[in-house]
C-alpha cells in the first residue's frame, strides 16, 4: 500500500507544476498591462508604468517570472491584492470557511438523499422507490444547478416566505443553496448506487451467500454494499470539483459571501492575483480530492492497487 500510494503522489506532482503553470498564464492572457489597470484613472507616464512593473516583478522574461511566482508559492506566498493591497492569502482565507460550509451542506444533502434512495432502488428494482429514484436523477441531471436555484428562491422564499433567499446569519439561510447545489449531485449518487447494487446482487457469490441462509440485512451489508460503495466514493470525490465550481453560481444567486463572490468581485476589477489565487486554491483542492480518493479506493479494492504495482 506504500508503495500505491507513493506512486501516486509521483503521478500527482507533474500535474501540480501544470496547475501553477496555468495559473500562473493568466498573467500574460488577460488583455492589458496590470500597472495600467492598477493607474487607471491617474493618467500614468511611461516611466511611471515602468516602475511599477518593476515593482511588481513584471518586467523579467516569461521564465524569470514563473520562476519568481513558484518560490513565492512555495513559501505560502500567493502576492498581493491589486484592489485592496492586503495579501491574496489572508483574503481568500477570509472567504474559504463560507464556501466550504455550502459545499459541506450540499455533500450532506447529495449523501442523505441520494444514498438512501439509491439503496432501496436497488434491492428492489422497479418498485415505486425505483421509480421515485430514477425520476430524481433525471432531474437531478436535467436540471442545471442555477436554475434550480432561482426556482427554489421564486418557490420557497418569495411565494412561500419559508426560508430566507439572502444572507448568512441563521442555518435557514443555508438550507436552500445547499439543496440547489446537492440536488444534481444526489441524483448522480442515487443512480450509480443503484446500478451497482443490482449488478453485485447478480454476482454468483451473492447467490452462494442467500443459499448459506444470510439474510437480506446480512447480503446488503456484508456483500453488496462492500463491492458497491468502491466506485460510488470515486464519484463523491471526483463531484467535489463540482461543488466547488458550483458554489461559485450559488454564492452569486443568494447573495453569500465566499470564494464565488470573491472571485466574480476580482474579475470585475481586474485583480489579476485574485484571481491566480482562488484558480490555484480550487484546482490544488480538486488534486488533492482525487488523490485521497484514488487512495480510498486503493484500500476498498485490492484490485487497484495491483494494478499499480505492475
Amino acid at each position: 500500500m506504500i508503495s500505491f500510494i507513493i506512486r501516486r503522489l509521483l503521478v500527482t506532482l507533474p500535474v501540480l507544476l501544470g496547475i501553477t503553470l496555468l495559473v500562473f498564464s493568466i498573467l500574460h492572457v488577460i488583455p492589458g498591462n496590470p500597472a495600467q489597470i492598477l493607474l487607471f484613472g491617474s493618467s500614468p507616464t511611461p516611466q511611471q508604468i515602468s516602475n511599477l512593473d518593476h515593482q511588481l516583478g513584471l518586467n523579467g522574461s516569461f521564465f524569470a517570472q514563473y520562476w519568481h511566482y513558484l518560490v513565492q508559492l512555495v513559501h505560502g506566498n500567493l502576492g498581493y491584492s491589486y484592489s485592496s493591497q492586503q495579501t491574496v492569502a489572508a483574503e481568500v482565507g477570509s472567504q474559504l470557511p463560507y464556501t466550504i460550509n455550502l459545499s459541506l451542506a450540499a455533500l450532506a444533502v447529495a449523501l442523505g438523499v441520494g444514498v438512501p434512495l439509491g439503496i432501496i432502488a436497488g434491492i428492489r428494482p422497479g418498485g415505486v422507490v425505483d421509480k421515485v429514484a430514477t425520476g430524481v436523477a433525471v432531474l437531478g441531471v436535467a436540471i442545471p444547478y442555477f436554475w434550480l436555484a432561482i426556482l427554489l428562491v421564486l418557490v420557497f422564499a418569495v411565494k412561500l416566505r419559508w426560508l430566507p433567499a439572502l444572507g448568512t446569519g441563521s442555518a435557514d439561510a443555508l438550507i436552500l443553496p445547499a439543496v440547489a447545489l446537492g440536488w444534481g449531485f444526489a441524483a448522480i449518487i442515487a443512480r450509480l448506487l443503484r446500478n451497482n447494487i443490482i449488478e453485485v446482487y447478480e454476482r454468483p457469490f451473492m447467490l452462494v451467500a442467500r443459499a448459506k441462509g444470510f439474510s437480506e440485512w446480512q447480503l446488503l451489508w456484508r456483500h453488496a454494499m462492500r463491492n458497491a460503495v468502491a466506485s460510488t466514493v470515486t464519484i463523491v470525490g471526483l463531484q467535489i470539483g463540482y461543488l466547488l465550481a458550483g458554489a461559485v453560481a450559488i454564492e452569486v444567486i443568494f447573495g453569500r459571501p465566499g470564494i464565488g463572490s470573491f472571485l466574480v468581485a476580482r474579475i470585475q476589477e481586474k485583480d489579476v492575483p485574485s484571481i491566480q489565487g482562488v484558480v490555484l486554491l480550487v484546482a490544488v483542492a480538486y488534486l488533492v480530492v482525487n488523490l485521497l480518493v484514488d487512495i480510498t479506493h486503493g484500500l476498498l479494492d485490492p484490485r487497484i492497487r495491483q494494478g499499480w504495482s505492475r
